[in-house]
């Protein structure tokens, strides 16, 4: 277990901090949120104030230090708006300082429910029912943003982004196939007929806005004294593109009805959890954006999230991945198959 000063060199950020007339004296009170072998989160107060700094990990990889500037970039962007999420601070872009971008934002006061729920949310049905449709008002509220006006203009690809997803993601496929001991996910020709019904059904136009790129649950922390959403969190997928991705994302991620679930969310304590098609009526009356092709939106969330899962159960057959971990991984992709198949027999 690395320590906070292995991580992060404490002196090194006193003095950036100095620079940026963020308090004085020492860093007092850190705490590792995480460390090591993913993005580092660390917690520490300075004069009177918390602070929350989010690096990269220690062997930073290629695209680390970008995707934490982009991450700061949509932070401060979203400042002041009604979507929740961590306050951005600052943030520094010369790895000289820190051995690779970070920033620094305000604490989360809230909760995970990957971690288990307090007293209030458990005994509640009405709590957690509620904590479901928090996440879509949330979501929306970030659809709803205007990109342009708040600095995020070019920050993504908006054209061809939705013809583009199906021969991205099979191309990605494709890729395990160097791993010669792969048998495949699945069906070949299940593989195949997806990819084509999102071709044949690819929505003709989008209205262009934020999305978060990876609005599954785990990233969401709720508030401790209701059942309203603290902050949207892991913010590094975050693009320009249509919103909607994200809600074919909870399509994909979220349990059906008779507690069938795609990713098997260790923690998570499902009860009173609004239905998959709940979340969809929700997110469409606070939204302005069309939702009559929104199946294909649960379809494109299926087959992207299966492929990327299944990335590691191409690396463990070669040797390569833990066979633990890609077992499991390896299920979920197949579940997300067959639900995408429904989906698309559903439409």
């Amino acid at each position: 277990m690395n320590t906070v000063t292995e991580l992060v060199d404490l002196d090194a950020l006193t003095e950036w901090m100095d620079t940026q007339q963020l308090g004085n004296g020492a860093i007092t009170n850190t705490n590792l949120l995480t460390g090591g072998t993913q993005n580092i989160l660390m917690q520490f107060d300075r004069a009177g104030r918390s602070y929350v700094l989010r690096r990269p990990p220690i062997h930073v990889r290629k695209y680390s230090n970008k995707t934490m500037q982009r991450e700061a970039t949509v932070l401060a962007a979203l400042s002041g708006s009604d979507v929740p999420h961590p306050g951005f601070i600052a943030s520094c872009d010369d790895t000289e300082v820190l051995g690779a971008s970070f920033y620094l934002m305000e604490p989360v006061k809230g909760f995970n429910m990957l971690n288990g729920l307090p007293d209030l949310h458990k005994s509640s049905e009405s709590v957690q029912h509620r904590m479901g449709l928090s996440h879509m008002e949330a979501l929306t509220a970030l659809g709803e943003i205007d990109y342009k006006a708040v600095g995020l203009e070019g920050f993504g690809k908006i054209d061809g982004y939705l013809t583009r997803q199906a021969p991205r993601w099979l191309d990605q496929l494709e890729r395990y196939k160097i791993y010669e001991e792969w048998p495949g996910l699945g069906e070949a020709n299940s593989i195949s007929a997806i990819a084509k019904w999102l071709d044949d059904n690819c929505p003709s136009s989008f209205d262009p806005g934020v999305l978060h790129g990876d609005a599954h649950i785990a990233n969401v922390m709720f508030s401790l004294d209701s059942a309203e959403v603290a902050a949207l969190i892991d913010w590094e997928l975050a693009t320009i593109g249509d919103p909607l991705i994200d809600l074919g994302w909870i399509i994909a991620t979220w349990p059906d009805a008779d507690g069938t679930q795609t990713l098997l969310l260790e923690g998570a304590e499902w009860g009173a959890y609004p239905t998959i098609e709940e979340l969809i009526k929700h997110y469409g009356e606070h939204s302005h954006r069309d939702l009559s092709h929104i199946s294909w939106y649960g379809v494109v969330g299926c087959f992207k999230l299966a492929i990327i899962l299944e990335g590691t159960y191409a690396r463990y057959c070669a040797g390569k991945a833990p066979k633990d971990v890609a077992e499991r991984l390896h299920a979920s992709s197949l579940r997300l198959i067959d639900r995408a198949l429904r989906l698309m027999r559903e439409a």
